[in-house]
């Protein structure tokens, strides 16, 4: 997972909207988020920075604020997902229905 930090020179929300959807575009995105405030855009997960980075220069002035490896969470968040769908199966459990259909016998049917 890597983090990427650009500052990315926009002028309005039609520049921010395309920025976003540009950086949205490659594989391995994880989350992308955009401080409106500072114009800082930042991008998490399995990408290559220099691709983002280079897409981003072809439309806007970009500075690169930082890149490095994503704070990892220790697994917290896919431990509370678990538990919470475990809760949820016992719950709302579904009963087992087995259907036994009796085997119909056709005399002599001929499809002409």
């Amino acid at each position: 997972m890597k983090k990427l930090v650009v500052n990315v020179n926009l002028h309005d929300d039609r520049d921010r909207s395309k920025a976003m959807q540009v950086v949205s575009g490659f594989g391995g995105i994880g989350s992308l988020s955009m401080d409106s405030k500072d114009n800082k855009l930042t991008v998490s997960g399995d990408f290559d920075p220099v691709k983002v980075v280079n897409k981003l220069r072809k439309s806007w002035h970009t500075e690169i604020v930082s890149v490095g490896a994503a704070k990892e969470d220790d697994g917290k968040k896919d431990d509370q997902v678990a538990n919470l769908v475990k809760a949820y199966e016992a719950y709302y459990s579904t009963p087992v229905t087995y259907y036994c259909v009796p085997p119909e016998e056709t005399p002599n049917c001929v499809i002409c």
